[in-house]
Order: C-alpha cells, then structure tokens, then sequence
C-alpha cells in the first residue's frame, strides 16, 4: 500500500488525476486546491462545473482550514455516523475555485478507510472524490464496473484493493445552514 500511496502523491502534487479507491466507492481524485487539475476531472466525466464535487479530508480538525465556520451540529454528526458521511458546509475558502458550487457551499467527508485515510494524511491537503464514471452513468459498483473511457483518462490507476468484487454504496449526505438548517440530501 505505501508503493501506491507514494506514486498517488507524486501525480497529485504534479497537478495528475488519480483513480482510486475509498470509503465508498472508487474515485477520481485530485488536489482540491489546484484548479487545473479539477477542471480534468471535469471535462473526464464530461460534467458542467456547476456541478460541484466534495472532497476528502482524513481528520474533522482540518475542516477549519476549508470552512469559515463549522457548525455545532457537524462534529456530532461526524462523531456518530456509523456510515460514510459527506457534509455540505457554507462558505467554503481555500480550495479551488471551480470545486466550490455557486452558493459558496462544499461537500467534505472525512474518511476512515485505511487507504484513502493514509492518502490525505501523508498529501495534507484535501483530495477531490467524485465517482469515477462520466456524469450520468451509473457509478461503479467495484473496479471492474469503471469503464475503459475513464480508465485511459487518468494519471494513475491505484494498484489496491482492485480485486474486490463487493457491493459499494455511496455516502450519506446532510446539507448544513448558516442557521442551523438541516437538509438531508441522501441516507
């Protein structure tokens, strides 16, 4: 695993994209700070900007660095998720311009899966996390769903956990206000 995470940062800090796996189902990955590399991840799954995409972080503390104010409500729901959580936040800072939607808004999850996890943690920066399939298919269910267009597209493919023939599901999403307003978007 460290050969593949070591060859994931080098193409993540050379602007690269990244297939990958992680807490949900695989993904295209990229530095969420570096604009260029979000616009390939874009035009990869032949998706309108105004879409926006969430990133991954590997620890609740660094969500201070990305959101101008945490709402109470998100470290617990954080602490008590037993699943895959992706937040909305509002006013989002520090990130590529074109991963933030319109609204100022950003989705971030933090991830407990050993890979993905040990990515953001040696990168130390978040990391772009959108299924990796063009927009409107139907997201891969395991490596061998992920069609040979995506594949050819991207920097590097992670040598790990390909194999894996189980059903992935994506995360839980819960879109948090300024106010103290709670949507949830998907369980």
């Amino acid at each position: 695993m460290n050969e593949a995470i070591n060859k994931a940062i080098e193409v993540l800090r050379s602007g690269g994209i990244i297939l990958y796996p992680t807490d949900t189902i695989w993904g295209l990955g990229c530095d969420a700070t570096n604009k260029d590399a979000v616009e390939k991840i874009y035009k990869i799954k032949k998706r309108d900007d105004s879409k926006s995409m969430l990133v991954l972080i590997d620890n609740p503390a660094k969500l201070n660095s990305y959101i101008d104010i945490v709402p109470e409500l998100a470290w617990d729901l954080i602490d008590l998720a037993d699943k895959p959580l992706t937040i909305i936040y509002p006013n989002a800072k520090n990130l590529a311009s074109n991963i933030i939607a319109h609204d100022r808004t950003i989705g971030i999850r933090v991830t407990n899966e050993d890979f993905s996890k040990k990515l953001c943690q040696r990168f130390r920066m978040p990391i772009v996390s959108t299924s990796a399939n063009v927009s409107g298919a139907t997201s891969p269910v395991n490596f061998n769903d992920i069609a040979e267009e995506i594949k050819t597209q991207v920097d590097y493919i992670v040598d790990f956990r390909q194999e894996e023939s189980g059903g992935s599901t994506p995360s839980g999403i819960i879109k948090l206000g300024i106010n103290g307003e709670v949507t949830v978007i998907r369980e």
